[in-house]
């Protein structure tokens, strides 16, 4: 079980790099792109917004391969469609129960349950806060106030 635990730790700390340096890029990208939210089209804010949402998703798929390689290197799967799958059902937590790992590696099923929840909430926090920043940039724009620079 301690070397389940610590496989499943490890990978853990990997996804929160991979999270912590999306979440940084589409900063970045966001605060790059604040011109768009200046203009009186609320179509750009919007496509700004989208933007920011698609990396963050992109990232948390991105994570749910890392544990499915995870899988194929640990024997469990021979392929990476069935790995993939199994890891995505863990990682957003649905559980379907339809494949399921053999009895030494099973522990990583809810650890990467547990990633996903912290992950998926991560990014869900994170674009919030792009949502509100940007309707409190257009707001001020609109009354002529501009807003807030960065």
């Amino acid at each position: 079980m301690i070397i389940t635990l610590s496989v499943g730790f490890a990978a853990m700390v990997v996804c929160l790099f991979v999270q912590g340096s999306l979440l940084f890029l589409a900063t970045r990208y966001y605060i790059g792109h604040l011109s768009w939210v200046r203009t009186s089209s609320r179509a750009m804010a919007m496509v700004l917004i989208s933007q920011v949402m698609l990396m963050l998703v992109l990232g948390n798929l991105l994570q749910v391969a890392i544990w499915a390689f995870l899988f194929i290197f640990l024997g469990e799967f021979g392929d990476f469609q069935t790995a993939y799958y199994h890891s995505l059902v863990n990682f957003s937590t649905l559980g379907y129960g339809d494949i399921v790992m053999s009895e030494r590696w099973r522990a990583l099923g809810p650890l990467q349950a547990i990633n996903g929840v912290l992950m998926i909430g991560v990014s869900t926090a994170s674009i919030t806060s792009v949502v509100q920043d940007t309707f409190e940039r257009s707001r001020l724009f609109e009354r002529g106030r501009g807003g807030p620079d960065l």
